[in-house]
């Protein structure tokens, strides 16, 4: 894969939507690894631990490919960023046992949300009403989601709202690296410092995995490189503001597959919370859209 310079909005979208199918696979894998589909439950820690792996080997293979130039990179900021999605994953994959793919999904589309609250202290950020309103309606979504009351449901939905906390929180550094990185530095160097974490925690849970485990941590790995190098090219050919919205077929995707292997189908409780989420992100996209379209007097 490479990146051109030449806008292609259509091909951003198909991009975007293959990145959307690939990210949805890896939940799925996720769950089956978490569960006792493929043999005795792995840890979360372990399961991170394998998309890190293998995510870093196809990752450096494209690399040595596409041989990209390569500048002086920000450790410090790079091991923040790395340590928030290493945990934002570990998280994600937690939730993917315990509740419905398509909730685990929703509430993780609250990253852009929760990152623009975080921007206020970290990065300064100014946030009007239309934003604030988006985020609102986007926690409340999330508030339906997590069920209160509920038991086991609840505890899957808890975790996941940490993984889209750690994950808005990783937004932040993302963005101070984009402006001065090239994206296949910024994919080699974060799955380098990832699997370094992961190791060091995988340790103490570390569990041989059956031959059918090791397929699916491989193929989860993958597929997580394949997502993240769809992703990196769709934002090279259309714009941000754009291309954010075809990735909530990720949504689509996930409880389709959910249903179709494991039999949940998303329920009205499910539909209505992501429905809410969805606007509230859809909200603040909009709003981030016309910002950058303002001309600068």
């Amino acid at each position: 894969m490479f990146i051109p310079r030449a806008s292609n909005p259509g091909l951003a979208a198909l991009l975007t939507v293959l990145a959307a199918a690939l990210l949805a696979g890896t939940t799925l894998l996720a769950k089956a690894l978490g569960t006792d589909t493929l043999g005795p439950p792995l840890h979360p820690l372990q399961i991170s631990h394998g998309r890190f792996l293998f995510a870093l080997l196809a990752i450096s293979v494209t690399v040595a490919l596409v041989r990209p130039r390569f500048t002086r990179p920000d450790l410090r900021t790079h091991v923040k960023r790395s340590g928030l999605g290493w945990g934002g994953v570990t998280l994600m994959f937690a939730a993917a046992a315990y509740i419905p793919l398509s909730d685990a999904t929703a509430i993780s589309f609250l990253n852009p949300v929760l990152g623009m609250i975080l921007a206020i202290p970290l990065l300064g950020e100014r946030v009007g009403p239309v934003r604030w309103a988006a985020a609102v309606i986007a926690l409340t979504g999330a508030a339906i989601l997590i069920r209160p009351g509920s038991g086991v449901v609840e505890t899957g939905a808890l975790l996941a709202l940490g993984a889209a906390l750690c994950l808005g929180a990783e937004l932040i550094f993302l963005k101070r690296l984009s402006g001065r990185e090239g994206p296949w530095q910024i994919l080699l160097v974060n799955n380098a410092i990832g699997l370094s974490i992961a190791t060091l925690a995988v340790i103490w849970v570390w569990a041989p995995p059956t031959p059918a485990q090791w397929a699916a941590l491989a193929a989860l790995g993958v597929l997580m490189a394949l997502a993240q190098m769809a992703f990196v090219n769709a934002m090279a050919r259309g714009d941000a503001s754009y291309v954010a919205p075809f990735f909530y077929t990720a949504l689509i995707f996930a409880g389709l597959y959910d249903g179709l292997v494991f039999g949940v189908w998303p329920d009205i409780t499910s539909i209505t919370g992501a429905a809410v989420i969805l606007c509230g992100a859809g909200l603040l996209i909009w709003r981030e859209g016309r910002r950058r379209r303002v001309p600068v007097t």
